[in-house]
């Protein structure tokens, strides 16, 4: 994403970035275990709660978002607009775009975990789930969770950054999601970032993964490993060399070290045991 690392700045502009994952959703829940993708599925009563702390940890850190970016989820909408109440900052820019959706998880889209690792067996289960190229089975198109006829796609939506059309999206890789996502990052995040603003982007857990993949350099083996809990806001630091060129201070920190270890637990335990 045109990143460099901190050790090769040499420049004065600070920017930041909030990035978090949204709420707890009712598909994320242990009794449930469902995989969720592009499937617009709500938020648990847990979930806005853990949007509420995510606002007054970042009131409490003194940060205040000059713009945000979202999916076309609501399940992160509304977690921004939760967060954005609790900071005051309601007003601000917002924009929305697919390209920040959850990874399309094709035909496991509204499956059980367990299901889904019965039928395929742990291997295969595992290089679908977690893996950052292997994509899984691509969903049907009779499926009730297929995007064509959504009006969020609709041609008239696209936003021509690249030849990809989101109706048509079958099934992706972590891989697929990260090439989906430069071509925004480069023309909408990175600008605003350069102009030494802060950033505020609620996504989902995959987009996360991406992000962290590329501005901390986690190996494609190593990402697999990787868990990103719900609700709670990390925070990357960065400045712009000579060149105007940005450059990442470090690895992300979130504001609820806590927090996030337990949540990173849960989201591992839904993967395990089933």
């Amino acid at each position: 994403m045109g990143v460099k690392p901190a050790k090769e700045r040499n420049g004065s502009m600070q920017a930041e970035l909030i990035v978090m994952r949204h709420g707890e959703s009712t598909w994320t829940q242990k009794s449930v275990n469902r995989f969720a993708g592009w499937v617009n599925v709500p938020l648990t009563a847990r979930g806005r709660d853990q949007a509420v702390q995510a606002g007054r940890l970042l009131s409490q850190a003194g940060l205040a978002p000059d713009m945000v970016f979202t999916s076309l989820l609501s399940r992160a909408i509304l977690t921004s607009d939760i967060v954005l109440d609790l900071t005051d900052r309601s007003w601000i820019p917002v924009e929305r775009t697919w390209r920040l959706n959850e990874r399309h998880y094709g035909a496991f889209q509204g499956e059980t975990r367990p299901a889904m690792l019965k039928r395929y067996g742990q291997d295969r289960f595992n290089a679908y789930r977690r893996s950052f190229d292997v994509r899984p089975p691509d969903i049907d198109p009779a499926s009730p969770y297929f995007q064509e006829d959504d009006p969020r796609y609709a041609p008239a939506m696209q936003d021509h950054m690249d030849s990809l059309v989101p109706a048509e999206i079958r099934a992706e890789s972590l891989k697929d999601l990260l090439a989906r996502l430069q071509p925004y990052w480069q023309a909408r995040i990175a600008p605003v970032l350069k102009d030494g603003l802060t950033i505020l982007m609620v996504t989902h857990g995959s987009v996360v993964r991406a992000l962290i993949k590329v501005l901390e350099g986690i190996g494609d083996k190593d990402i697999a490993s990787i868990n990103v809990p719900t609700g709670v806001p990390m925070v990357y630091g960065f400045t712009t060399d000579v060149h105007g060129n940005l450059c990442v201070e470090g690895r992300g920190r979130y504001l609820d070290q806590q927090a996030a270890t337990r949540g990173m637990e849960e989201i591992a335990a839904l993967g395990r045991h089933l």
